[in-house]
């Protein structure tokens, strides 16, 4: 799965780094604002004229209510894990019509799914190669966009002072999983948890898709998003 950034958080209030490991009885969380694509959307596009949703079985099979919520996921994604080490509640879609009174006060995620910087991005399909790597010219094209992104993300953060800018690299992140997925848990890297075709990786995952039932040992829940523990993996801001 080719993937570019995964999506930019930025933080009104306080520095992360200022937050972690340091508990206050007076700390006010930040309110978190989040942009990127479906691996950060929490529900925008169950409010648009889109076939890119979320919103049907089995996404959030393992969320309490085995119910789907609009996350690109089995359950939680990015965007629930920062606002859980920043001691807050992860914000709501901007174009739900719950995001008013306090719930503003957590921000708002503008993320959605098939959502990119070229007008035909959408939803991409894994296996570009007959072994199932991702297409190197598309990896490459992904790598410089980040390599630039990165350097705009370290100007704003020395320009705007109280403001915390954070871009997740999912190229850099994907990499490091599959070049040694047991020392996180997880035994497959290639096929995707819920999908079809070769390595399940066709199309969206829907009710008629196959569905693994090892989810905790899948690096990719769909063809291209990943799963909640792939998430719950990634070491902790600091």
């Amino acid at each position: 799965m080719v993937g570019l950034v995964v999506g930019l958080a930025i933080l009104l209030g306080c520095s992360l780094v200022d937050r972690v490991g340091a508990p206050d009885p007076g700390y006010v969380p930040p309110l978190l604002l989040v942009f990127g694509g479906s691996r950060g959307d929490s529900g925008n596009n169950n409010y648009l004229d889109t076939t890119v949703k979320a919103d049907s079985p089995p996404y959030g099979i393992d969320s309490p209510t085995g119910q789907p919520t609009g996350r690109f996921s089995n359950y939680r994604n990015l965007p629930d894990f920062l606002s859980t080490y920043l001691d807050s509640e992860p914000p709501s879609p901007y174009l739900s019509p719950q995001l008013n009174g306090e719930r503003l006060l957590y921000g708002a995620n503008f993320a959605s799914g098939g959502a990119g910087i070229l007008n035909d991005t959408g939803l991409a399909t894994r296996g570009s190669t007959a072994g199932g790597e991702c297409d190197p010219e598309l990896v490459n094209a992904a790598s410089l966009f980040n390599s630039e992104l990165n350097r705009l993300v370290q100007q704003l953060n020395g320009r705007l002072g109280l403001v915390f800018v954070a871009a997740a690299n999912s190229v850099t992140l994907y990499t490091a999983f599959r070049s040694n997925p047991e020392a996180y848990g997880f035994t497959e890297t290639r096929v995707a948890c819920c999908g079809q075709g070769p390595y399940n990786g066709l199309g969206q995952c829907t009710p008629a898709s196959n569905l693994c039932p090892n989810r905790d040992e899948y690096v990719f829940w769909d063809p291209t998003n990943p799963t909640t523990g792939l998430w719950g993996s990634l070491p902790k801001p600091s």
